[in-house]
């Protein structure tokens, strides 16, 4: 049964990993779906995928980091679809591995413009148009790393656990306007970026990290796309403000 017929999705960081699976995840609901990534060539890949497999997508390039274009880009859907219900403001990069006394002015700006900034913008231009309308989900993906510590990774923490801090705040705004807003927490998952970590020679880490997790397995991506379905979805309408970890007991 598709729950979501006639609904509009956007999801950002949509050309590969928790993104695509999620916005194939809205589509198979019914939803149409804007798939939304700075990668210009990869994102129409992954929009001509879902549309050759009969669902109604749009692809749409934008660096989230770029406040303009995440307005555009909220407008282009709008536009496209006529209307925004569902949001997963997704698109994520890490950081550097340095120490605190070591980390670049550049790579700050880099992560948390995409990781913090990025996420505020994409929530502020989605409210916009949701407070209108009276109705709308918005769930962001913050990271196990946003309820925790890591050594060498305090510039991608800090913009993780702020990520909490913007979606518990704008919930409590919006609640009583009949938008619900959440997080997700994923823990290790098989994603692009658990390759980036191996292609670094940090797989002794990543393996030291697994054998921490009581499921004992990488998290799969339709597991997150479930999770943020299920948040979105009239299931979790009492959800308000929470940050559901996803990790498979790894913060247990």
């Amino acid at each position: 049964m598709n729950k979501m017929n006639g609904k509009v999705a956007l999801v950002t960081g949509a050309a590969s990993g928790l993104g695509f699976a999620t916005a194939r995840a809205f589509a198979q609901q019914g939803a149409s779906v804007a798939l939304v990534d700075w990668n210009e060539k990869h994102v129409k890949e992954a929009a001509e995928k879902l549309a050759a497999e009969g669902y109604n997508t749009v692809a749409i390039q934008c660096d989230v980091s770029n406040d303009k274009e995440v307005e555009s880009m909220v407008i282009k859907t709008i536009a496209t679809f006529g209307g925004l219900d569902y949001a997963y403001n997704n698109a994520g990069v890490q950081n550097e591995l340095a120490e605190a006394a070591d980390q670049t002015l550049e790579d700050f700006n880099r992560v948390t413009s995409i990781n913090y900034q990025g996420v505020w913008s994409c929530m502020k231009y989605e409210l916009q148009y949701m407070r209108k309308q009276g109705s709308g989900a918005i769930v962001n993906c913050s990271s196990i790393g946003g309820i925790r510590a890591g050594a060498q990774r305090g510039v991608y923490h800090g913009a993780k656990h702020g990520v909490i801090g913007l979606t518990k705040s704008a919930a409590v705004e919006y609640a009583s306007r009949g938008i619900r807003i959440n997080s997700v927490s994923p823990g290790l998952f098989q994603t692009s970026m658990s390759d980036q970590m191996i292609a670094a020679g940090q797989k002794e880490a990543l393996d030291g990290m697994l054998e921490m997790v009581p499921i004992g397995r990488l998290g799969l991506p339709e597991e997150i796309a479930s999770t943020v379905i299920f948040l979105c979805s009239d299931d979790a309408r009492m959800v308000v403000g929470h940050n559901l970890v996803v990790d498979g007991g790894l913060t247990v």
